[in-house]
This record gives C-alpha cells, structure tokens and sequence, in this order.
C-alpha cells in the first residue's frame, strides 16, 4: 500500500452532518463491487447447514484482505478490528484512536487506491482497475450501541447469503404491490399477506389498563395460533407485543413509512425472521414517497395504522 496522500474528492468526506471524521470513533464501513471488477470469492456450503457458510476468497479477495491487514501500517492512528470479504462486498470494522490530520475518508480512498493498483500489476494492465463502485458507506459505532452486534453481522455475513439463497421466497423484494389502491413495495415472506387471520397491533393510549390486556391476550393468541400481527410497532407497549409474539412463534408484517434503499438488507433481529418465513416488510415505493422529516409526527402513525387496518380488513 503506497503511503502517499491520494487526491481527496468530497464524496468521501462523510457524511453526517457535524460529525468530526478526523477525530476518534469507531466505524463500519462497507465498499461494493464495481461492475467491472471480478468476484473478491465465492460462497462456499452445505445447502442442508447454511450456517456452515464460507468465502472462497478470489486472487483479488486475497490482495484485499492483505491490504486491510496493512492498513495500521500506513495510517498508524487506525486500527482494524474485524472484516468481512464477500463475493461484491466487503465489511470493515475499525477505530480511530486518535485525531487524525486527515478525515476518515482519506484512509478509505487511499485503502480503495492500493488495491486497484496491487490487482493491476498481477492482471498486467498499465492503469490501476475500477475495483469498487464510487464512494463507500459509513456507520458511526455510537458508544450505546453494542460493539458486540457489529462483530456478529460482520462475522455472519455467509451466513446469512447462504440462508438467502437457500429460501429465497423469504427474502424476495417486490414492488407494485397494490394495497387499498396504493402500491407499495415489499421484502419478506410475501405469503403472509394471504394470511386469514390477521390482527391489527394499536395501542391507543385513551384505552384503559382492561382493554389493553384484553387486546394482548388476542394478540398473543392470534401468534401462537398461526396468525399474522400487523403494525408499525411505533409505541413502547406495541413493541413489547412485537418481542412477547416472536418469542411464541409469531409472524409480523411490519409496517414503515420509510422506502427501501437501494441494497436494503434487514438488521440482524429481521433476518432471523425472515431466515423462517415469520416477517414481511412494507415500505412505500421509493418513486413516489416523498423526503420524511426527522420526527415520527402523529400523521405519519395515522397513516401507517391506516394501512395496517387496511391489510387486516375481511
């Protein structure tokens, strides 16, 4: 890896506003295939066991992997704690132990730079190869998030492309389905929309302390027996349902008014879910929604009730 200070673009100076990427965080990061660029590996397992999923890494996956094991080398302030090598992607977790002169972004682009030229002297091409797509994404490791979770994901990322390929029907990403006379898009179980029976999860907060146990012995009731609860999940009291119907087994359509991006994959508690068939997610098309403000405002609840009163009606 050269040590020399690549020319800087802006789309690496990320990103979040106010964030100080020259001081010391912690980071994942994730860079994808370019187009051109061969696979960094393939994925390697026993259909019956997905969990027994590996990455065969490819020549180029391997000079990726050295070049991140380099990385302290050449950006002392950095330190690399784990990473993950997929066919089109790859996983980063680091830290910044101490203020740097350069953001964040500097490391990255020159890291991107060092494998494009490695790869171009064993391809024998005269020019360093297009190995990753443009910019990269960044998730900031805030201290009450556990650093535990972020190992995991990273860990059992095979994993989790092998239970994908394995049931693909429960990971199908869909869009143009028509609900009420609006399309939405979906990503999940699909089938569960033909579900019988289904129950709408609302706690309103004029209910009092009888009917809200009336509704979660029903609830409950409609999870053990088969059925399907269907909400947004927005209050502390509908995400305790959420936990106490998934622990009996329950399945959830999940209502959100935010639309997929565009390598939308579920967090670690979605994936599980979707791993048995139990979760279907609901999100506008991302063409017509438009911009959301930050704050979750009592119409945005109404609407996404609103629809879920609507997938739940005979």
């Amino acid at each position: 890896m050269a040590s020399e200070t690549p020319t800087f673009n802006r789309n690496f100076h990320r990103r979040r506003n106010g964030h100080d990427y020259r001081a010391p965080w912690k980071y994942h990061i994730t860079l994808s295939k370019s187009a051109s660029a061969p696979v960094f590996g393939t994925l390697s397992y026993d259909p019956t066991d997905p969990a027994s999923a590996t990455i065969i890494r490819s020549e180029l996956g391997n000079i990726i992997a050295l070049e991140i094991l380099a990385l302290s080398r050449y950006h002392q302030q950095v330190q690399v704690y784990q990473f993950a090598i997929m066919p089109d992607h790859i996983h980063i977790l680091l830290r910044v132990k101490e203020r740097m002169e350069k953001p964040l972004g500097y490391v990255i682009l020159n890291l991107m730079a060092a494998i494009a030229r490695q790869f171009s002297k064993i391809s024998g091409t005269e020019s360093p190869t297009p190995i990753f797509e443009r910019g990269y994404n960044d998730r900031i490791i805030y201290p009450h998030r556990s650093l535990d979770a972020v190992f995991r994901y990273i860990r059992e990322n095979p994993a989790r492309l092998a239970f994908r390929r394995s049931f693909p029907d429960f990971f199908r990403r869909i869009s143009k389905v028509c609900i009420a006379g609006k399309y939405y898009e979906t990503y999940g179980n699909i089938q569960l929309l033909e579900n019988p029976f289904k129950e709408q999860v609302v706690v309103h907060r004029r209910n009092t302390a009888e009917e809200n146990s009336r509704l979660s012995n029903l609830w409950l009731h409609t999870a053990t027996g088969g059925g399907v609860l269907v909400s947004p999940f927005i209050s502390p009291a509908e995400k305790n349902i959420r936990r106490q119907a998934e622990e009996l087994g329950g399945r959830i359509i999940l209502i959100t008014d935010v639309p997929f991006p565009e390598r939308f994959k579920p967090a670690l508690r979605d994936f599980d879910l979707c791993c048995q068939g139990r979760l279907l997610i609901i999100a506008p098309e991302s063409s017509t929604e438009k911009s959301l403000p930050p704050q979750l405002s009592r119409e945005r609840c109404m609407a996404m009730n609103a629809l879920s009163s609507a997938i739940c009606a005979p």
